[in-house]
């Protein structure tokens, strides 16, 4: 009888260490899935109020009025620096790819961005068919064209 109770107690032993043993496993197992998930919620949450303050700051970007910026710098002899700057809208990029075309001035290389606003570099050669290589002619006819496009588009938003 002692050892039937014995084996009893032993295998009783047993199954108690055992479910000790595996108890805090899956228990760190669920408490460590959780604390990913939490984890991976708050990393979303953070997410988001960087991407609110982000829009925020654009916002704030975006509402101060760019002064229009026109320089023309001669380069090689026949070529121009043009750099322009402005409020992006509109159709700007053609009306200055015309002016430069009425002008009889070719387009070598541009760079073109709109992000914020509206700026460009163009390196311009004078054609054979040129009406001007003056400095002030090209500043003058590129300025027109920028101003003519923004009066444009505020007539249209006014009606």
């Amino acid at each position: 009888m002692a050892t039937k109770l014995q084996r009893r107690t032993a295998s009783l032993r047993k199954l108690h260490l055992l479910q000790t043993l595996n108890k805090p496993k899956s228990v760190k197992r669920s408490c460590s899935i959780i604390n990913i998930l939490l984890h991976f919620y708050k990393l979303k949450v953070k997410l988001e109020e960087i991407q609110r303050e982000y829009q925020n700051l654009l916002k704030n970007i975006r509402t101060p009025k760019l002064k229009q910026e026109v320089k023309v710098e001669k380069i090689n002899g026949e070529q121009f620096v043009v750099r322009v700057a402005c409020n992006k809208g509109g159709d700007k990029l053609v009306s200055i790819l015309e002016v430069f075309d009425e002008l009889g001035l070719n387009v070598v290389q541009a760079r073109v961005s709109c992000r914020h606003f509206f700026s460009m570099e163009a390196i311009i050669g004078v054609g054979q068919d040129q009406k001007t290589s003056d400095m002030k002619d090209i500043t003058d006819a590129v300025l027109k064209a920028i101003d003519e496009k923004q009066s444009g588009e505020q007539e249209m938003l006014v009606t």
